[in-house]
Protein backbone atom coordinates (compact mmCIF):
# COMPACT_ATOMS: atom_id res chain seq x y z
CA UNK A 1 0.00 0.00 0.00
CA UNK A 2 1.11 3.53 -1.05
CA UNK A 3 0.40 6.84 0.43
CA UNK A 4 0.98 10.35 -1.31
CA UNK A 5 3.70 12.34 0.02
CA UNK A 6 3.77 16.03 -1.19
CA UNK A 7 7.40 17.91 -0.99
CA UNK A 8 7.18 21.44 -0.81
CA UNK A 9 10.98 21.97 -1.34
CA UNK A 10 10.10 21.68 -5.35
CA UNK A 11 5.98 20.83 -4.92
CA UNK A 12 6.67 17.35 -6.34
CA UNK A 13 4.55 14.84 -4.93
CA UNK A 14 6.14 11.27 -4.50
CA UNK A 15 4.22 8.17 -3.76
CA UNK A 16 5.78 5.74 -1.13
CA UNK A 17 5.16 2.82 0.84
CA UNK A 18 2.82 3.43 4.41
CA UNK A 19 5.64 2.94 7.16
CA UNK A 20 8.49 4.03 4.95
CA UNK A 21 10.90 6.88 6.78
CA UNK A 22 11.67 10.36 5.81
CA UNK A 23 15.23 9.17 5.38
CA UNK A 24 14.51 7.16 2.84
CA UNK A 25 12.59 10.13 0.61
CA UNK A 26 15.27 12.11 1.54
CA UNK A 27 18.25 9.54 0.19
CA UNK A 28 16.39 8.97 -3.01
CA UNK A 29 15.00 12.44 -4.11
CA UNK A 30 15.94 15.13 -1.70
CA UNK A 31 19.98 14.52 -0.26
CA UNK A 32 20.53 18.44 -0.08
CA UNK A 33 18.32 21.47 0.57
CA UNK A 34 18.89 24.55 -1.49
CA UNK A 35 18.47 27.65 -0.28
CA UNK A 36 15.83 30.00 -2.11
CA UNK A 37 17.71 33.30 -1.54
CA UNK A 38 21.04 32.04 -2.10
CA UNK A 39 21.52 29.10 -4.16
CA UNK A 40 23.48 27.16 -1.19
CA UNK A 41 23.11 23.62 -0.93
CA UNK A 42 22.93 22.31 2.28
CA UNK A 43 22.56 18.61 3.55
CA UNK A 44 19.60 18.02 4.80
CA UNK A 45 19.01 17.23 8.52
CA UNK A 46 15.48 16.67 9.72
CA UNK A 47 12.23 17.99 7.99
CA UNK A 48 9.17 19.56 8.99
CA UNK A 49 6.04 17.67 8.32
CA UNK A 50 2.72 19.24 8.27
CA UNK A 51 4.60 22.13 9.79
CA UNK A 52 5.92 20.10 12.94
CA UNK A 53 9.50 19.56 13.02
CA UNK A 54 10.42 15.96 12.83
CA UNK A 55 13.43 13.87 12.70
CA UNK A 56 14.24 12.22 9.88
CA UNK A 57 13.58 8.40 11.10
CA UNK A 58 9.49 10.11 11.38
CA UNK A 59 7.45 6.80 9.59
CA UNK A 60 4.93 7.94 7.51
CA UNK A 61 1.61 6.45 7.27
CA UNK A 62 -0.95 8.88 5.99
CA UNK A 63 -0.52 11.35 3.56
CA UNK A 64 2.26 14.44 4.64
CA UNK A 65 3.08 17.72 3.37
CA UNK A 66 6.92 17.57 3.63
CA UNK A 67 9.67 20.60 3.94
CA UNK A 68 13.25 18.93 4.14
CA UNK A 69 15.47 21.55 6.04
CA UNK A 70 19.35 22.09 6.39
CA UNK A 71 21.44 24.21 8.56
CA UNK A 72 19.89 27.13 7.06
CA UNK A 73 17.04 26.79 8.87
CA UNK A 74 16.82 27.54 12.09
CA UNK A 75 15.33 24.21 13.36
CA UNK A 76 17.82 22.35 10.75
CA UNK A 77 20.64 23.67 13.12
CA UNK A 78 18.97 23.40 16.41
CA UNK A 79 18.92 19.57 15.39
CA UNK A 80 22.82 19.90 14.44
CA UNK A 81 23.73 21.65 17.68
CA UNK A 82 21.57 19.34 19.96
CA UNK A 83 22.88 16.23 18.13
CA UNK A 84 26.41 17.72 18.59
CA UNK A 85 25.81 18.14 22.20
CA UNK A 86 25.03 14.48 22.69
CA UNK A 87 27.91 13.26 20.71
CA UNK A 88 29.99 15.66 23.09
CA UNK A 89 28.28 14.10 25.79
CA UNK A 90 29.28 10.21 24.87
CA UNK A 91 32.79 11.42 24.50
CA UNK A 92 32.78 13.14 27.68
CA UNK A 93 32.04 9.87 29.64
CA UNK A 94 34.36 7.77 27.75
CA UNK A 95 37.32 10.52 28.18
CA UNK A 96 36.50 11.51 31.75
CA UNK A 97 34.48 8.76 33.38
CA UNK A 98 32.48 10.29 36.49
CA UNK A 99 32.49 14.17 34.96
CA UNK A 100 28.94 15.40 34.43
CA UNK A 101 28.92 17.54 31.43
CA UNK A 102 26.93 21.08 31.94
CA UNK A 103 25.80 23.38 29.06
CA UNK A 104 25.18 26.72 30.57
CA UNK A 105 24.55 28.84 28.02
CA UNK A 106 25.09 30.13 24.58
CA UNK A 107 27.90 32.96 23.98
CA UNK A 108 29.17 34.53 20.48
CA UNK A 109 31.66 31.20 19.89
CA UNK A 110 29.80 28.59 20.94
CA UNK A 111 28.06 27.02 23.72
CA UNK A 112 29.66 27.55 27.16
CA UNK A 113 30.15 23.66 28.79
CA UNK A 114 31.79 23.05 31.94
CA UNK A 115 32.84 19.23 33.38
CA UNK A 116 31.97 18.55 37.14
CA UNK A 117 33.19 16.26 39.37
CA UNK A 118 30.28 14.01 40.35
CA UNK A 119 27.12 16.52 39.89
CA UNK A 120 26.17 19.73 38.04
CA UNK A 121 26.53 21.16 41.14
CA UNK A 122 30.18 19.95 41.91
CA UNK A 123 33.48 22.09 41.18
CA UNK A 124 34.53 22.57 37.83
CA UNK A 125 36.91 20.42 36.44
CA UNK A 126 38.91 22.15 33.14
CA UNK A 127 40.78 19.86 31.22
CA UNK A 128 44.46 20.75 30.20
CA UNK A 129 46.08 20.50 26.55
CA UNK A 130 46.24 17.33 26.56
CA UNK A 131 42.90 16.62 28.06
CA UNK A 132 41.05 18.44 25.13
CA UNK A 133 42.55 16.74 21.85
CA UNK A 134 41.84 13.10 23.66
CA UNK A 135 37.85 15.43 23.53
CA UNK A 136 38.67 16.04 20.20
CA UNK A 137 39.71 12.85 18.98
CA UNK A 138 37.11 10.95 20.86
CA UNK A 139 34.40 13.24 19.29
CA UNK A 140 35.99 12.52 15.98
CA UNK A 141 35.92 9.29 15.74
CA UNK A 142 32.71 9.25 16.62
CA UNK A 143 31.93 10.89 14.38
CA UNK A 144 33.65 8.69 11.61
CA UNK A 145 31.92 5.94 13.35
CA UNK A 146 28.72 7.11 11.84
CA UNK A 147 26.69 5.51 14.94
CA UNK A 148 23.35 6.15 14.81
CA UNK A 149 20.68 8.38 17.28
CA UNK A 150 17.94 6.18 17.83
CA UNK A 151 15.11 7.15 20.19
CA UNK A 152 11.94 5.37 22.24
CA UNK A 153 9.83 5.97 24.80
CA UNK A 154 10.05 4.45 28.04
CA UNK A 155 8.54 4.99 31.49
CA UNK A 156 9.34 8.08 33.29
CA UNK A 157 10.43 6.39 36.57
CA UNK A 158 13.09 4.17 34.68
CA UNK A 159 14.65 7.34 33.23
CA UNK A 160 14.71 8.94 36.56
CA UNK A 161 16.73 6.38 37.63
CA UNK A 162 18.91 6.11 34.95
CA UNK A 163 19.59 10.43 35.08
CA UNK A 164 20.01 9.94 38.57
CA UNK A 165 22.61 7.42 38.04
CA UNK A 166 24.81 8.95 35.77
CA UNK A 167 24.81 11.92 37.75
CA UNK A 168 22.12 14.65 36.37
CA UNK A 169 19.52 14.95 38.80
CA UNK A 170 17.80 18.25 37.11
CA UNK A 171 17.01 15.56 34.08
CA UNK A 172 15.39 13.73 37.03
CA UNK A 173 13.86 16.10 38.67
CA UNK A 174 12.35 17.24 35.49
CA UNK A 175 10.68 14.04 35.26
CA UNK A 176 8.97 14.31 38.46
CA UNK A 177 7.40 18.09 38.38
CA UNK A 178 5.96 16.74 35.50
CA UNK A 179 4.12 13.89 36.51
CA UNK A 180 4.04 12.49 32.78
CA UNK A 181 4.35 8.48 32.58
CA UNK A 182 6.20 7.73 29.72
CA UNK A 183 9.04 10.21 28.34
CA UNK A 184 11.15 10.13 25.09
CA UNK A 185 14.93 9.61 25.59
CA UNK A 186 17.61 9.39 22.91
CA UNK A 187 20.30 6.31 22.35
CA UNK A 188 24.03 6.96 21.00
CA UNK A 189 26.16 3.64 21.24
CA UNK A 190 24.91 2.13 24.37
CA UNK A 191 24.74 5.94 26.10
CA UNK A 192 21.03 7.77 27.19
CA UNK A 193 20.22 11.25 27.46
CA UNK A 194 17.11 13.38 26.68
CA UNK A 195 16.92 16.33 23.74
CA UNK A 196 13.53 18.48 23.65
CA UNK A 197 13.55 18.09 20.22
CA UNK A 198 14.79 16.10 16.61
CA UNK A 199 18.41 14.82 16.36
CA UNK A 200 20.26 14.00 12.99
CA UNK A 201 20.04 10.37 11.77
CA UNK A 202 23.75 9.40 12.88
CA UNK A 203 26.94 11.26 13.68
CA UNK A 204 27.96 10.66 10.38
CA UNK A 205 25.89 14.06 9.68
CA UNK A 206 28.38 15.64 12.19
CA UNK A 207 31.35 16.01 10.51
CA UNK A 208 32.01 20.26 11.70
CA UNK A 209 32.56 21.27 15.19
CA UNK A 210 35.16 22.60 17.39
CA UNK A 211 36.00 22.82 21.34
CA UNK A 212 37.31 26.48 22.29
CA UNK A 213 39.06 26.67 25.80
CA UNK A 214 36.92 29.06 27.45
CA UNK A 215 36.94 30.28 31.44
CA UNK A 216 36.49 27.17 33.60
CA UNK A 217 34.91 25.32 30.69
CA UNK A 218 35.31 25.51 27.22
CA UNK A 219 32.82 26.52 24.22
CA UNK A 220 31.31 23.78 22.04
CA UNK A 221 31.43 25.60 18.40
CA UNK A 222 29.03 24.40 15.73
CA UNK A 223 29.31 25.63 12.16
CA UNK A 224 28.76 29.02 11.28
CA UNK A 225 25.75 30.58 10.34
CA UNK A 226 27.27 31.73 7.12
CA UNK A 227 29.19 28.88 6.17
CA UNK A 228 28.53 25.48 7.80
CA UNK A 229 31.98 24.28 6.27
CA UNK A 230 33.49 26.34 8.82
CA UNK A 231 32.98 26.32 12.46
CA UNK A 232 31.61 29.41 14.66
CA UNK A 233 35.05 31.94 14.90
CA UNK A 234 36.60 32.77 18.07
CA UNK A 235 34.53 35.74 19.32
CA UNK A 236 34.87 38.76 22.39
CA UNK A 237 32.81 37.23 25.40
CA UNK A 238 33.90 38.38 28.23
CA UNK A 239 31.83 40.66 29.65
CA UNK A 240 28.67 38.97 28.39
CA UNK A 241 30.27 35.58 30.11
CA UNK A 242 30.78 37.61 33.39
CA UNK A 243 27.17 38.45 33.68
CA UNK A 244 25.59 35.27 32.24
CA UNK A 245 28.01 33.00 35.50
CA UNK A 246 27.10 36.02 38.22
CA UNK A 247 23.46 34.83 37.23
CA UNK A 248 23.88 31.45 37.03
CA UNK A 249 25.64 31.73 40.75
CA UNK A 250 22.65 33.54 41.76
CA UNK A 251 20.36 30.62 40.21
CA UNK A 252 22.40 27.95 42.23
CA UNK A 253 21.99 30.01 45.68
CA UNK A 254 18.70 30.12 45.36
CA UNK A 255 18.52 26.21 45.01
CA UNK A 256 16.99 26.49 41.59
CA UNK A 257 19.23 24.46 38.95
CA UNK A 258 16.71 23.87 36.10
CA UNK A 259 13.18 24.25 35.42
CA UNK A 260 12.15 21.27 37.65
CA UNK A 261 13.56 22.06 40.38
CA UNK A 262 11.68 25.81 39.53
CA UNK A 263 8.86 23.92 38.79
CA UNK A 264 8.59 21.84 42.20
CA UNK A 265 9.05 25.47 44.35
CA UNK A 266 6.12 26.62 42.36
CA UNK A 267 3.96 23.70 43.20
CA UNK A 268 5.09 24.11 46.95
CA UNK A 269 3.49 27.42 46.70
CA UNK A 270 6.39 29.54 47.06
CA UNK A 271 6.09 31.83 43.70
CA UNK A 272 5.17 35.00 45.29
CA UNK A 273 8.42 34.09 47.82
CA UNK A 274 10.41 33.86 44.51
CA UNK A 275 8.81 37.12 42.87
CA UNK A 276 9.80 39.35 46.29
CA UNK A 277 13.20 37.90 45.76
CA UNK A 278 13.37 38.22 42.30
CA UNK A 279 12.85 41.78 41.76
CA UNK A 280 14.85 42.75 45.03
CA UNK A 281 17.93 41.72 43.34
CA UNK A 282 17.28 43.26 40.00
CA UNK A 283 16.50 46.61 42.30
CA UNK A 284 20.19 46.12 43.49
CA UNK A 285 21.51 45.43 39.89
CA UNK A 286 20.56 49.05 38.99
CA UNK A 287 21.78 50.50 42.10
CA UNK A 288 24.95 49.01 40.98
CA UNK A 289 25.07 50.11 37.67
CA UNK A 290 23.86 53.86 39.16
CA UNK A 291 26.91 53.78 41.56
CA UNK A 292 28.98 52.99 38.32
CA UNK A 293 28.17 56.26 36.87
CA UNK A 294 28.12 58.45 39.82
CA UNK A 295 31.70 56.66 40.43
CA UNK A 296 32.69 58.52 37.01
CA UNK A 297 30.26 61.85 37.26
CA UNK A 298 33.35 64.11 37.17
CA UNK A 299 33.59 63.34 33.68
CA UNK A 300 30.40 61.09 32.43
CA UNK A 301 27.74 63.03 31.04
CA UNK A 302 25.66 61.02 28.79
CA UNK A 303 24.64 57.37 29.38
CA UNK A 304 23.66 55.20 26.54
CA UNK A 305 21.64 52.35 27.13
CA UNK A 306 21.56 49.49 23.71
CA UNK A 307 20.00 45.59 23.53
CA UNK A 308 18.31 43.82 22.07
CA UNK A 309 14.34 43.21 21.12
CA UNK A 310 12.29 43.10 24.25
CA UNK A 311 15.66 42.93 26.62
CA UNK A 312 13.16 45.98 29.09
CA UNK A 313 15.55 49.02 27.57
CA UNK A 314 12.73 51.30 28.31
CA UNK A 315 12.13 50.10 31.59
CA UNK A 316 15.85 49.67 32.35
CA UNK A 317 16.62 53.38 31.72
CA UNK A 318 13.41 54.54 33.65
CA UNK A 319 14.95 52.54 36.41
CA UNK A 320 18.38 53.21 36.12
CA UNK A 321 17.03 57.15 36.28
CA UNK A 322 15.24 56.08 39.59
CA UNK A 323 18.45 55.22 41.13
CA UNK A 324 20.73 58.23 39.36
CA UNK A 325 18.04 60.53 41.42
CA UNK A 326 18.71 59.23 44.42
CA UNK A 327 22.07 59.80 44.64
CA UNK A 328 21.13 62.87 43.75
CA UNK A 329 21.75 63.51 39.66
CA UNK A 330 19.10 64.42 37.54
CA UNK A 331 18.48 62.37 34.42
CA UNK A 332 17.34 63.95 31.34
CA UNK A 333 16.05 61.54 28.06
CA UNK A 334 16.97 62.55 24.90
CA UNK A 335 15.14 60.39 22.57
CA UNK A 336 17.10 58.58 19.71
CA UNK A 337 14.04 57.78 17.50
CA UNK A 338 13.85 61.82 17.21
CA UNK A 339 17.19 61.88 15.15
CA UNK A 340 15.91 59.30 11.86
CA UNK A 341 16.43 61.31 8.71
CA UNK A 342 13.73 62.30 6.31
CA UNK A 343 12.34 59.33 4.28
CA UNK A 344 13.89 60.34 1.18
CA UNK A 345 17.16 59.83 2.87
CA UNK A 346 16.59 56.41 4.60
CA UNK A 347 18.71 53.77 3.03
CA UNK A 348 16.98 50.56 1.55
CA UNK A 349 17.75 46.84 2.24
CA UNK A 350 18.17 43.65 0.32
CA UNK A 351 14.30 43.31 -0.39
CA UNK A 352 13.89 47.06 -1.12
CA UNK A 353 12.28 48.06 1.81
CA UNK A 354 12.99 51.09 4.18
CA UNK A 355 15.95 49.85 6.85
CA UNK A 356 15.23 52.09 9.72
CA UNK A 357 17.54 49.97 11.99
CA UNK A 358 20.64 50.70 9.92
CA UNK A 359 23.33 53.59 11.47
CA UNK A 360 22.45 55.32 8.54
CA UNK A 361 18.95 56.08 9.15
CA UNK A 362 19.90 58.28 11.93
CA UNK A 363 21.01 62.02 11.11
CA UNK A 364 24.49 61.67 12.89
CA UNK A 365 25.98 64.67 12.32
CA UNK A 366 23.12 66.72 13.93
CA UNK A 367 23.09 64.38 17.15
CA UNK A 368 26.63 64.99 17.19
CA UNK A 369 26.79 68.46 17.20
CA UNK A 370 23.77 68.82 19.67
CA UNK A 371 25.64 66.20 22.15
CA UNK A 372 29.15 68.53 21.73
CA UNK A 373 26.81 71.49 22.04
CA UNK A 374 25.53 70.24 25.39
CA UNK A 375 28.58 69.26 26.43
CA UNK A 376 29.55 72.50 26.20
CA UNK A 377 27.18 74.12 27.76
CA UNK A 378 25.29 75.40 25.46
CA UNK A 379 21.54 74.96 24.36
CA UNK A 380 19.76 73.25 21.47
CA UNK A 381 16.63 72.57 20.25
CA UNK A 382 15.70 69.39 20.03
CA UNK A 383 14.25 67.67 17.13
CA UNK A 384 10.65 66.06 17.09
CA UNK A 385 9.94 63.07 14.23
CA UNK A 386 6.73 62.98 12.46
CA UNK A 387 7.02 59.33 11.50
CA UNK A 388 3.74 60.04 9.55
CA UNK A 389 5.10 62.19 7.12
CA UNK A 390 8.73 60.89 7.48
CA UNK A 391 10.43 64.18 8.64
CA UNK A 392 12.24 65.73 11.56
CA UNK A 393 10.80 68.85 12.82
CA UNK A 394 11.57 71.61 15.24
CA UNK A 395 8.58 72.96 18.20
CA UNK A 396 10.74 74.90 20.04
CA UNK A 397 11.64 72.39 22.56
CA UNK A 398 15.05 73.26 23.83
CA UNK A 399 17.69 71.64 26.42
CA UNK A 400 20.73 72.33 28.37
CA UNK A 401 22.74 70.73 31.13
CA UNK A 402 23.55 71.85 34.42
CA UNK A 403 25.88 70.71 36.78
CA UNK A 404 24.35 67.46 37.89
CA UNK A 405 22.52 66.78 34.71
CA UNK A 406 23.21 63.63 32.78
CA UNK A 407 21.55 62.49 29.53
CA UNK A 408 20.46 59.04 29.31
CA UNK A 409 19.56 57.90 26.20
CA UNK A 410 18.68 54.43 24.56
CA UNK A 411 18.67 53.14 21.22
CA UNK A 412 19.87 49.81 19.10
CA UNK A 413 23.33 51.81 18.14
CA UNK A 414 23.87 53.02 21.46
CA UNK A 415 27.43 50.75 22.26
CA UNK A 416 28.19 51.36 18.65
CA UNK A 417 31.18 54.18 18.52
CA UNK A 418 30.14 55.28 14.91
CA UNK A 419 27.13 56.41 15.95
CA UNK A 420 28.59 59.76 17.57
CA UNK A 421 32.50 59.74 16.68
CA UNK A 422 32.75 63.42 17.12
CA UNK A 423 31.83 63.04 21.05
CA UNK A 424 34.57 62.80 23.64
CA UNK A 425 33.69 59.29 24.27
CA UNK A 426 35.22 59.41 27.97
CA UNK A 427 32.18 61.51 28.47
CA UNK A 428 29.97 58.54 27.87
CA UNK A 429 29.05 55.55 29.70
CA UNK A 430 27.58 52.46 27.77
CA UNK A 431 24.79 50.05 29.50
CA UNK A 432 23.67 46.96 27.83
CA UNK A 433 20.69 45.34 29.02
CA UNK A 434 19.33 41.86 27.94
CA UNK A 435 17.40 38.92 29.29
CA UNK A 436 20.22 36.66 29.73
CA UNK A 437 18.73 33.96 31.41
CA UNK A 438 21.28 31.35 32.88
CA UNK A 439 18.03 29.14 34.11
CA UNK A 440 18.53 26.01 32.03
CA UNK A 441 15.32 22.99 31.12
CA UNK A 442 18.17 20.60 32.95
CA UNK A 443 22.48 19.51 32.39
CA UNK A 444 22.54 19.60 28.39
CA UNK A 445 19.41 21.50 27.48
CA UNK A 446 19.99 24.99 28.16
CA UNK A 447 17.03 27.75 27.57
CA UNK A 448 17.17 30.34 24.80
CA UNK A 449 17.33 33.68 26.16
CA UNK A 450 15.97 34.63 22.11
CA UNK A 451 13.31 32.24 22.85
CA UNK A 452 12.48 34.18 25.96
CA UNK A 453 12.47 37.68 24.70
CA UNK A 454 9.94 36.50 21.51
CA UNK A 455 7.71 35.46 24.50
CA UNK A 456 8.34 38.64 26.14
CA UNK A 457 7.12 40.64 22.11
CA UNK A 458 4.50 38.43 21.35
CA UNK A 459 2.49 39.05 24.70
CA UNK A 460 3.67 42.70 24.99
CA UNK A 461 2.52 43.17 20.83
CA UNK A 462 -0.87 41.60 21.02
CA UNK A 463 -1.83 43.00 24.66
CA UNK A 464 -0.96 46.59 23.57
CA UNK A 465 0.01 47.23 19.87
CA UNK A 466 -2.97 45.09 17.87
CA UNK A 467 0.19 42.54 16.53
CA UNK A 468 -0.85 39.36 16.20
CA UNK A 469 1.33 36.81 17.71
CA UNK A 470 1.65 35.16 14.54
CA UNK A 471 2.64 38.51 13.05
CA UNK A 472 5.13 38.52 15.61
CA UNK A 473 6.60 35.51 14.80
CA UNK A 474 7.05 36.30 11.08
CA UNK A 475 8.62 39.14 11.37
CA UNK A 476 11.08 37.99 14.44
CA UNK A 477 13.57 36.84 11.80
CA UNK A 478 13.96 40.02 10.42
CA UNK A 479 14.29 41.22 13.97
CA UNK A 480 17.05 38.72 14.67
CA UNK A 481 19.18 39.95 11.52
CA UNK A 482 19.11 43.70 12.72
CA UNK A 483 20.40 42.88 16.28
CA UNK A 484 22.72 40.19 14.50
CA UNK A 485 24.24 43.23 12.67
CA UNK A 486 24.07 46.33 15.03
CA UNK A 487 23.80 45.00 18.63
CA UNK A 488 25.81 41.40 19.40
CA UNK A 489 28.84 42.47 17.26
CA UNK A 490 29.18 45.95 20.10
CA UNK A 491 28.09 44.01 23.37
CA UNK A 492 31.55 44.35 24.86
CA UNK A 493 31.79 47.98 24.50
CA UNK A 494 29.77 48.03 27.49
CA UNK A 495 31.31 49.46 30.62
CA UNK A 496 28.17 48.10 32.62
CA UNK A 497 25.79 44.72 31.33
CA UNK A 498 22.30 45.06 32.88
CA UNK A 499 20.85 41.05 32.91
CA UNK A 500 16.66 41.53 33.04
CA UNK A 501 16.21 38.22 33.05
CA UNK A 502 14.17 37.18 35.88
CA UNK A 503 14.10 33.56 37.17
CA UNK A 504 9.81 33.40 37.66
CA UNK A 505 9.13 35.34 33.66
CA UNK A 506 8.95 31.94 32.01
CA UNK A 507 6.12 30.94 34.44
CA UNK A 508 4.28 34.39 33.99
CA UNK A 509 4.71 34.67 30.17
CA UNK A 510 3.22 30.89 29.89
CA UNK A 511 -0.24 32.10 31.39
CA UNK A 512 0.18 34.64 28.59
CA UNK A 513 1.59 32.97 25.52
CA UNK A 514 0.43 29.67 26.00
CA UNK A 515 -3.63 30.84 24.94
CA UNK A 516 -1.97 32.76 21.98
CA UNK A 517 -0.21 30.47 20.57
CA UNK A 518 -2.56 27.88 20.68
CA UNK A 519 -4.86 29.81 18.14
CA UNK A 520 -2.28 30.07 15.53
CA UNK A 521 -3.61 27.64 12.48
CA UNK A 522 -1.49 24.85 11.16
CA UNK A 523 -1.87 26.44 7.73
CA UNK A 524 0.34 29.12 9.11
CA UNK A 525 3.93 29.70 8.09
CA UNK A 526 3.88 30.39 12.17
CA UNK A 527 2.59 26.71 13.04
CA UNK A 528 6.51 25.40 13.14
CA UNK A 529 7.74 27.78 15.93
CA UNK A 530 4.22 28.06 17.77
CA UNK A 531 4.57 24.02 18.36
CA UNK A 532 8.12 24.43 19.20
CA UNK A 533 7.23 27.31 21.46
CA UNK A 534 4.61 25.57 23.06
CA UNK A 535 6.52 22.29 23.46
CA UNK A 536 8.99 24.14 25.86
CA UNK A 537 6.17 26.06 27.67
CA UNK A 538 5.12 22.32 28.28
CA UNK A 539 7.47 21.50 30.65
CA UNK A 540 6.98 24.80 32.69
CA UNK A 541 4.43 25.30 35.65
CA UNK A 542 2.68 28.42 35.08
CA UNK A 543 2.02 30.91 37.31
CA UNK A 544 -1.69 31.59 38.74
CA UNK A 545 -3.33 34.96 38.13
CA UNK A 546 -3.39 35.23 42.20
CA UNK A 547 0.51 35.57 41.59
CA UNK A 548 0.98 37.30 39.35
CA UNK A 549 -0.34 39.76 41.24
CA UNK A 550 2.24 39.78 43.26
CA UNK A 551 5.22 41.18 40.30
CA UNK A 552 5.31 44.42 41.66
CA UNK A 553 4.39 47.71 39.12
CA UNK A 554 7.80 48.88 38.57
CA UNK A 555 9.19 45.09 37.58
CA UNK A 556 10.38 45.54 34.06
CA UNK A 557 8.13 42.34 33.33
CA UNK A 558 5.25 44.73 33.45
CA UNK A 559 6.32 46.68 30.66
CA UNK A 560 5.11 43.20 28.46
CA UNK A 561 2.19 42.53 30.88
CA UNK A 562 0.72 45.65 31.66
CA UNK A 563 0.41 47.52 34.67
CA UNK A 564 3.57 49.22 34.92
CA UNK A 565 3.70 52.43 36.89
CA UNK A 566 6.74 54.15 35.87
Amino acid sequence: MKIDILCKNDDRKHRVRVGSNLLSLARKEYPETVDPKTGKHYQVLAALVDHKLKELSFSMFFPHEVTFIGYNHPDGRRTYIRSLSFLLQHAVRDVFPGKVLVAEHSLPSGLYCELRDGAPGGPAFKPDAEGFERLRARMRELVDADLPFETEKIPSEEAEAIFEEQGQPYKAQLRRSLGRYFCRVYYLDGQVDSFHGPLVPSTGYLQVFGLMPFHKGFCLQPPANSDPSRVTPRRPQSKLSATFKEYSAWCHTTGIGGIGTLNQKLMEGKAVKLINLCEARQEREYARVADLIYAERDRVKIVFIAGPSSSGKTSSSLRLSQQLRILGMRPKVIELDNYFVSRDRTPIDDDGEFDFEALEAMDLELLGNQLNTLLAGGRVELPRYDFKQGRPFFEGNFMELDENDILVMEGIHALDPAMVPSVDQSRIFRVYASALTSLNVDENNNISTTDNRLLRRMVRDYRYRGISPEATILRWPSVRRGENKYIFPFQENADAQFNSALLYELPLLKYYAEPLLRRIHPSSPAYTDAIRLLKFLGYIVALTPEEITAVPPTSILREFIGGQTL
